[in-house]
């Protein structure tokens, strides 16, 4: 039977650390003299207080009979509670005075979505404008990454934990230990964070948006502290600076650690890399041409830069917004919703099918075609110059399966609930593949305030989904889970 004694003891790890965040943001909030100071604090308080009881009544747990189920249900519980704690200083504070916003704001910041509910976001103080940020910074490298980085200050194993969190087709450990890995990656993270930071307070922005602004743009998750996002700055430099890290956002950690290490050719080498830089130059070029030529931009600079910044922050999933990119036309809706269910990847801080998986599907495509004339051939499936085991190709078809599934039920119940195709369409592909912006009202320039209750709560469930890879969701809701 499940541990569930672990799981608690997890829960309460995993909230006695996010004590420390929130109190990041409540010493942002005192420093600004701020009217959240007061309500940051007391979730804080709350937070730490349940953290302390679910880590007592876990204390003693057997952790030897802790397995994937354990994992599976930790993390999926720790992303629902986290949503639950982060929303209260919002809801707490009236500044978003539903529950239901409040909880689809936070769950969108956790999850690095994006999607907001608020049509004013400057009326917000500064420490909620921080926690807002703070809360996707965690969830880009995860926030079961973070704690298994720390299991050796408390004990216990942390496999289970990484594995159900991590996203990705496959892991590449470079250190024979999983703490070890997680605090290679929080390390890389960090430093990418402090990087960017640097670069933005360089040029217009001052130091509490560049430190906001490097900890949207490294987690892919696009909150802003201005309503105009970064077009409110109307900087090249910027806009470039953002479209360099946005990409390097969307690369496999674990490589770019070893890069970062000299071992230059893991990440040079790498097919599911290159593929993913071609992919993006062919994209920016067929898309700077559109723009150029049908006089949505007329300037061949601007119509380039516009063109990287859409195409980065869309196949990203990071969401930020220079301009309405609605204003070009279908040909280019079309190819927004190819890249929101493309997106960067395995092992990186975005969402979407990946471009792993893509690879593999194109490649499974073409072996089928060839045995269509060759049926009695052997074609193997090579990532890498390795040949690929029946259990990944199965993985990723099943995925693959699943993630339209998902998407197409979602659209349906969204559309009965009232929501124009268009919208219901570009919310789900947005929300599964944890971009932000949509297509329609929720659009780069628009939000999600004006959706009806059941969509923000459906909406919610699909970016927890899809940020979780959606079998570690799905595969609790079936009865065999629960079962001995």
């Amino acid at each position: 039977m499940l541990n569930i004694r672990f799981v608690i003891k997890m829960l309460g790890l995993m909230f006695i650390l996010e004590t420390i965040f929130m109190l990041t943001a409540t010493a942002v909030a005192f420093f600004y003299k701020g009217d959240d100071f007061l309500y940051l604090a007391l979730s804080s308080g709350l937070i730490f207080f349940t953290g302390i009881i679910c880590y007592l009544i876990g204390k003693n747990a057997n952790e030897r009979n802790a397995g994937r189920r354990e994992g599976m249900l930790t993390v999926t519980l720790t992303w629902i509670l986290f949503s639950f704690f982060g929303m209260l200083p919002y809801y707490l504070s009236g500044y978003i005075p539903s529950i239901t916003d409040a909880y689809f704001e936070t769950m969108s910041g956790f999850t690095t979505t994006g999607s907001t509910i608020l049509k004013n976001i400057e009326a917000l103080p500064n420490g909620l404008l921080f926690w807002r940020s703070l809360t996707q910074w965690q969830g880009g490298i995860g926030m079961i990454v973070f704690t298994v980085a720390l299991m050796p200050i408390f004990g216990g194993g942390a496999s289970q934990l990484f594995n159900a969190e991590s996203s990705g087709i496959t892991h590449q450990r470079f250190r024979p230990r999983i703490t070890q890995a997680a605090k290679r990656l929080w390390g890389i993270y960090l430093f990418f964070t402090l990087l960017v930071t640097i670069l933005l307070y360089i040029g217009p922005m001052n130091l509490f948006d560049a430190v906001n602004h490097a900890m949207t743009c490294m987690a892919t998750g696009g909150y802003s502290t201005k309503n105009a996002s970064i077009g409110y700055w109307d900087s090249p430099y910027i806009e470039y600076v953002i479209s360099i890290f946005m990409c390097v956002g969307s690369t496999n950690f674990a490589l770019m650690y070893l890069f970062m290490n000299g071992k230059y050719q893991k990440l040079l080498k790498d097919e599911e890399t290159r593929s993913f830089y071609k992919f993006i130059i062919v994209v920016v070029l067929i898309v700077t041409a559109w723009v150029y030529f049908n006089g949505f931009e007329k300037d061949l600079e601007e119509a380039f830069r516009n063109s990287l910044f859409q195409v980065s922050t869309l196949i990203s999933t990071t969401g930020f917004a220079t301009i309405d990119y609605l204003a070009w036309g279908p040909f280019f809706w079309l190819i927004s919703l190819l890249l929101m269910v493309v997106c960067g990847c395995a092992g990186s801080t975005c969402g979407g099918l990946k471009m792993g998986r893509v690879v593999i599907l194109t490649k499974v495509l073409f072996n089928e075609c060839k045995k269509q004339t060759h049926p009695k051939a052997i074609v193997p499936v090579r990532m890498n110059g390795l040949v690929l085991s029946g259990d990944i190709i199965h993985q990723v078809l099943a995925f693959t399966f699943i993630y339209l599934c998902v998407l197409l039920f979602s659209c349906l119940v969204l559309m009965a609930d009232g929501i124009g195709f268009e919208e219901s369409l570009g919310a789900v592909v947005s929300a599964l593949g944890n971009v932000g912006p949509g297509l329609g009202s929720c659009g780069p320039v628009g939000n999600y305030a004006d959706f009806p209750v059941l969509s923000k709560w459906v909406l919610s469930f699909v970016m927890m989904t899809g940020r979780l890879e959606i079998f570690t969701v799905f595969t609790i809701l079936l009865p065999s889970f629960w079962k001995q």
